[in-house]
């Protein structure tokens, strides 16, 4: 059984995580102080620094934390699929139906993290890795059992990457394309540099 403190502990943790996406998506990272983190998430501040040391680093969390979101969601969705291309499309529809349904932690974490400095950007190089080598392993069973030909899959998984990561972009600040365009346009183009050409996808 979970010791009540560590439960305690997680539920501050994620209160303070809650508090910071609703002031970073209002004020921006910049403007955001961490005493009106503090009330917003009604613990002392003393709570937020034993968490974390700074606000960089609350900001970061932020980040893995809807890393590990998408990955999570990916992971549950692919479960029951064989493994081979199909598990590459659901994966793929996925994380662009993850990014539709939390648009605004996505816009924070995307758009303002672009141009808060090195930490941020290593954040985010790491974060476009991790995404790009769950891509690879799923190309990679594709073209054990068959589904499509022996390809690089370290340099398609990061231009994916790359493709996904600009479109989505664009969306978050504009709206457009809409989230259906995304869908109807985007995956079957990744599909198809890789020679992949099946119509039936759900």
């Amino acid at each position: 059984m979970e010791d009540p403190k560590t439960q305690t502990e997680g539920s501050t943790r994620d209160r303070i995580l809650d508090a910071a996406l609703n002031i970073f998506s209002r004020k921006g990272f910049h403007d955001t102080k961490v005493d009106e983190i503090v009330k917003e998430a009604h613990i002392s501040k003393g709570s937020v620094y034993f968490h974390f040391p700074n606000k960089e680093r609350l900001f970061i969390a932020l980040v893995d934390q809807f890393a590990d979101l998408i990955e999570r969601r990916v992971t549950e969705a692919i479960e029951q699929e064989p493994i081979g291309m199909r598990r590459v499309q659901v994966a793929l529809r996925e994380v662009l139906e993850t990014f539709g349904k939390y648009r605004r932690p996505a816009k924070l974490l995307l758009v303002q993290a672009v141009g808060l400095g090195s930490v941020f950007e290593k954040k985010r190089l790491e974060v476009t890795d991790r995404f790009a080598d769950l891509i690879k392993g799923y190309l990679d069973e594709a073209v054990a059992c068959g589904d499509i030909e022996a390809v690089d899959t370290v340099v398609v998984s990061h231009a994916w990457m790359g493709a996904i990561y600009s479109v989505v972009i664009q969306w978050v600040y504009t709206g457009e394309p809409t989230q259906e365009q995304i869908m109807d346009a985007l995956l079957p183009l990744l599909l198809n540099s890789v020679g992949y050409r099946d119509a039936h996808d759900s």
